[in-house]
């Protein structure tokens, strides 16, 4: 369950017509909040997205260079494991 807390935020009055422009009758967002709660989920899923890539990037470059080990065990069985 999460929970919820309020955070007022001053808008510059371009901002504030972009989310007006973007919520309200006619578009996909009933209210303000609604779409800046998805806009930032957005931004959140890109920086996550961000450091996934950055993290496979790196593992790359370490199989190009050879700091790689060989991995002896289950990897269906871990994998299980961690989603339990």
């Amino acid at each position: 369950m999460s929970t919820r807390s309020t955070l007022n935020l001053s808008l510059t009055e371009a901002l504030r017509a972009f989310v007006d422009e973007n919520s309200g009758e006619g578009t996909l967002y009933a209210t303000p909040s609604e779409f800046v709660r998805d806009v930032l989920r957005e931004k959140k899923e890109r920086i996550e997205a961000a450091q996934i890539r950055d993290a496979i990037l790196d593992g790359f470059q370490d199989a190009i260079h050879g700091r790689t080990e060989t991995y002896r065990g289950n990897l269906r069985q871990l994998m299980k494991k961690e989603s339990d």
